[in-house]
């Protein structure tokens, strides 16, 4: 007996194929994607049209506005790596955020677009407003977010398309379902055009950096030992005695390559030697404007000088002593004629960061100057080329402006240093202070006799003692290094009969002017940190 059963019966009971739904991934993937699309393109724009690409304003922005506590922390965890923290805590940021507009944007399909536009905003807003933009500063930012924008915008769509969701307006074309070779060949396509977009971007900044690299001179003019400006014999630095280094470890010269980098600078300023020049103006009586070529023409300076960054730690490496060549500040100023109500050196750089200090400093016979060379090399870029101010006996936030663009004098009241209103102090001498750099820190030390060693250093004063303690007992003076300048560190050793046992060593200095540095231990800001250097060390 043959049943038959009618085309209704047939379809209400047979089982229907439903289009396979878009995995869970999906979305937040297409909004990575996306937001690295934009960033990418956004950095291959800047290179192309040559301003700071929008993660660069980005991040010089958050330098600009972190907090006080933030920076020491920074500083505190990753010392000189600071700023590469800073691009990968960025990175994570985004792409944590772009994963969560993915994730919305396939409930609320608009949600992507407009999330995307808004860090392109906020990225073109940021951008021109910083001291060194301009209006074509947008473009990167702006076209970043329109092509992130759509690519979001049409990914999300592929996804939902498995979801059974309406047909998106002016995608009506996507087929219904999830289409998988369709989504992974789309982001596939995104994935390579943002790694074209960065290599190229990459490529790009790597040759402008060769540019500045390329501009530095091979070599200094000569010190111009006898001729005379302002009243005063240029001469060369004093020769470096054997004597003057008696730590195992730390030359009395730092070298270039070694010396400590410390600045508000993501990336390296855009110098074009045949337009740059030093502006000296303000409340002086003739402003006027220096080359490259005029800086080097006059008669040269060569002093060694010590300069230390505030935020050191007491103990800290962010210091160095180098060979400085350069024009004396004093005379320049005093060709411009210092006006009577002038208060402080206020310099700005070419990105804009700025500092002032008081004129006094500027005029009271130390060796400030304005920099074109370090231990007989013209200025590396990373150290302010073409030319940066060095002041000995003040810390760097306050006078060691990097690729020098103008010098003003001000009164306090007209100009305000870029870490003052971040709650540092205005006046900033440096504190006398010494390190110890042996026994270094987790050294196996022998029983016996046992080298400690270190420096000390309170510029424009110079040290006049060191004394080390081991365990709490007596200080005893340890052995100085033959003194090159004030404006220096000082090298020291002491001689110590090491005992098997856990011991802890202290030391502390003493500068020319008797003062002895404090045992209080204070944090860096706002003046300088102090306290006595102490080295727990076990002996074997």
């Amino acid at each position: 007996m043959t049943i038959q059963l009618d085309a209704s019966e047939v379809d209400r009971h047979a089982p229907r194929s439903q289009p396979p739904r878009a995995p869970t991934w999906a979305a937040p993937l297409s909004g990575l994607l996306s937001a690295a699309a934009a960033v990418c393109m956004g950095l291959f724009i800047a290179a192309i049209i040559d301003v700071d690409s929008p993660l660069e304003a980005v991040g010089s922005e958050f330098i600009d506005h972190t907090p006080k506590w933030l920076k020491i922390r920074a500083i505190d965890w990753f010392g000189t790596n600071d700023k590469l923290a800073l691009r990968v805590g960025m990175v994570v940021t985004i792409g944590i955020i772009s994963l969560i507009v993915g994730t919305l944007a396939r409930r609320w399909p608009v949600v992507g677009p407009i999330g995307i536009t808004v860090f392109g905003v906020i990225g073109a807003i940021v951008a021109v407003g910083r001291p060194d933009g301009g209006v074509s500063s947008a473009v990167a930012p702006i076209v970043g977010a329109v092509i992130g924008a759509a690519l979001i915008w049409y990914l999300i769509a592929l996804v939902r398309a498995g979801d059974g969701a309406p047909a998106t307006p002016g995608l009506s074309r996507i087929p219904s379902g999830w289409d998988r070779r369709r989504f992974m060949t789309a982001t596939g396509a995104v994935a390579g055009v943002a790694v074209f977009a960065t290599v190229v971007a990459r490529r790009r900044e790597a040759d402008r950096i060769e540019q500045i690299q390329a501009a530095v001179p091979d070599s200094l003019p000569p010190v111009a030992a006898g001729d005379v400006l302002g009243g005063e014999v240029m001469s060369a630095a004093p020769p470096i005695p054997a004597a003057a280094t008696l730590s195992p470890v730390t030359p009395f010269i730092t070298p270039n390559n070694e010396f400590y980098l410390i600045d508000t600078a993501l990336s390296l300023p855009r110098i074009n030697l045949d337009s740059w020049k030093v502006q000296i103006g303000g409340r002086v009586d003739a402003p006027f404007s220096l080359s490259y070529n005029d800086l080097l023409a006059r008669p040269q300076v060569e002093r060694v000088v010590t300069i230390a960054c505030v935020s050191n730690e007491v103990g800290g490496n962010l210091i160095g002593n180098a060979v400085w060549q350069g024009v004396l500040l004093a005379d320049l100023l005093n060709e411009a004629g210092v006006q009577a109500d002038a208060q402080q050196v206020f310099s700005t750089s070419v990105d804009g960061w700025n500092c002032g200090f008081p004129i006094q400093v500027a005029m009271d016979g130390r060796d400030a100057m304005i920099a074109i060379g370090m231990n007989g090399q013209p200025l590396p870029p990373r150290h302010g080329f073409p030319a940066r101010l060095i002041v000995p006996g003040v810390y760097g936030y306050v006078s060691a402006t990097k690729w020098l663009s103008k010098i003003e004098l001000t009164t306090w009241d007209e100009a305000v240093g870029y870490w003052v209103p971040r709650g540092w102090s205005r006046d900033a001498p440096v504190k006398t202070q010494s390190r110890i750099d042996v026994p270094r820190r987790d050294d196996s030390v022998v029983a016996g006799p046992t080298p400690i060693a270190g420096i000390a250093w309170a510029q424009h004063r110079g040290i006049a003692k060191v004394e080390v303690r081991v365990d709490g007992g007596d200080w005893h003076e340890a052995t100085l290094a033959t003194d090159v300048t004030n404006d220096t560190w000082r090298q020291w050793l002491y001689q110590w009969d090491a005992t098997p046992g856990e011991h802890t060593i202290q030391v502390r200095a003493t500068d020319n002017d008797g003062q002895t540095q404090t045992e209080e231990v204070a944090r860096p800001d706002p003046d300088g940190a102090t306290g006595w250097h102490t080295r727990t060390i076990q002996v074997g």
